[in-house]
């Protein structure tokens, strides 16, 4: 690959990127779109801001991207729990034509979720503002097929964008279209955060404090996710002559959280779900169920970290096989010091992934709450949570890699070309 491959791939990533932006902008017809506005300004740093981060405020303007991505991790993450739980559909996952099937499944699933969700918040706009209709200008029923046709396409656009990405641009898709729409939220932040200072209403040393919380909270993701525990691996003298004009890896490093932004997310989806719905329905228990899940209470923070401990293990499980590690090292004649080739290094690798993946869910679960619940006592007038500074750094730092990679690889492919 050559500079102006990987250069190619860049700029098609940032061209859906900024195609990405655009659609944030396209209103759904038919709403008050001043009303919804003053209803997210006045419900900025709870669940429904959180949603609106997710989406990079095209919630706070009921674009026709205004359900995300989410629908499509949702229907993801059923997927994964169901290849995990039948071993059919596991076996579908591994299999290339299979894997086309699994994902059209996904597919049909996200339009499935969309649909429900899109319903959900149709309805919850009627209760938005004062007059019978709230932030609806136009017949219910009508608006309910607008507004369904409208997410729909928005949600299938974007999960388009992501796979495009993933295939084409240099990776990571889904998660890079989830970090521009944090990203896009931080200029709104900053400006909110200063008028508040100016106005009076917020203590130029909390402000400090914030800005401490976020810089400690960046440089502890940062640590922990460069963080990893390198097995040392022996080989035998006969493959050492064999590849004795070749690099060969002496370690076999193990990530300190190897199920990466996946829980977070995950996590942050199966909570989001069910807030869409029941914010949208008129009924007492259902109204008390979604203020108990408000980003910062105990009930919320409780499943959060619990989900967060979950989703860690399930994808670290899916993530690191240790099985396969193992016979790759006796096939190539490496050994780990002090412990027998085949099933014995297996256990060994499971047992050091193991014991990483408790301290890595730990502080998952730590910095997709705590951070939030000490910055919204602080009074700030904006959603912050672990969680999007998570997914900012780590996409950040994995894409950083990938291209790293591509370009080292594109240097190798150079100096062959050249006979060196």
């Amino acid at each position: 690959m050559n500079n102006n491959t990987l250069t190619q791939k860049i700029l098609i990533t940032l061209g859906f990127l900024f195609a990405y932006r655009v659609l944030a902008y396209i209103p759904v017809p038919g709403v008050d779109l001043d009303v919804i506005k003053h209803f997210f300004d006045q419900n900025s740093n709870n669940a429904l801001g959180m949603a609106n981060m997710f989406s990079g405020n095209a919630l706070r303007r009921l674009s026709i991207i205004s359900l995300g991505i989410m629908p499509y991790i949702t229907a993801s993450i059923v997927m994964e729990l169901l290849a995990a739980t039948f071993p059919a559909l596991g076996q579908m996952k591994k299999e290339r034509d299979g894997m086309q099937k699994y994902m059209q499944i996904i597919r049909y699933f996200t339009i499935f979720i969309t649909i429900v969700q899109a319903i959900g918040m149709a309805v919850g706009l009627r209760h938005m503002g004062s007059g019978p209709q709230g932030a609806i200008t136009i017949d219910m029923t009508s608006f309910i097929v607008i507004a369904v046709f409208s997410m729909l396409t928005g949600t299938m656009l974007l999960m388009w964008f992501g796979e495009q990405i993933t295939q084409r641009g240099v990776g990571n898709g889904i998660s890079l279209i989830i970090f521009g729409g944090i990203v896009s939220g931080i200029p709104r932040a900053i400006g909110a955060t200063i008028a508040q200072v100016n106005a009076g209403s917020m203590d130029p040393m909390v402000v400090v404090g914030i800005v401490i919380i976020m810089f400690v909270t960046i440089l502890t993701i940062i640590y922990v996710e460069l963080g990893e525990r390198r097995i040392p691996i022996s080989y035998s003298r006969k493959t050492i002559m064999q590849n004795q004009n070749k690099r060969i890896m002496n370690y076999i490093p193990v990530r300190i959280n190897l199920s990466g932004v996946i829980p977070p997310i995950f996590a942050s989806a199966i909570i989001m779900f069910p807030l869409t719905v029941l914010k949208a329905s008129n009924n007492p228990i259902a109204l008390a169920i979604s203020d108990a899940l408000t980003p910062g209470g105990l009930l919320y923070s409780a499943l959060m970290f619990v989900l967060i401990i979950f989703f860690a293990f399930f994808y670290a499980s899916i993530q690191f096989n240790a099985k396969d590690i193992a016979d790759n090292l006796k096939r190539q004649g490496g050994f780990i010091p002090g412990v027998r080739p085949g099933n014995q290094t297996k256990e060994f690798l499971n047992d050091v992934a193991s014991k990483l993946t408790v301290w890595g869910s730990i502080y998952l679960g730590i910095i997709s709450t705590l951070p939030f619940i000490i910055i919204n006592g602080l009074g700030a007038s904006f959603y912050f949570g672990g969680t999007a500074v998570l997914i900012v750094v780590q996409v950040a730092l994995d894409t950083m890699r990938k291209i790293e990679a591509q370009r080292t690889m594109g240097n190798y492919q150079t100096l062959g070309n050249m006979g060196l």
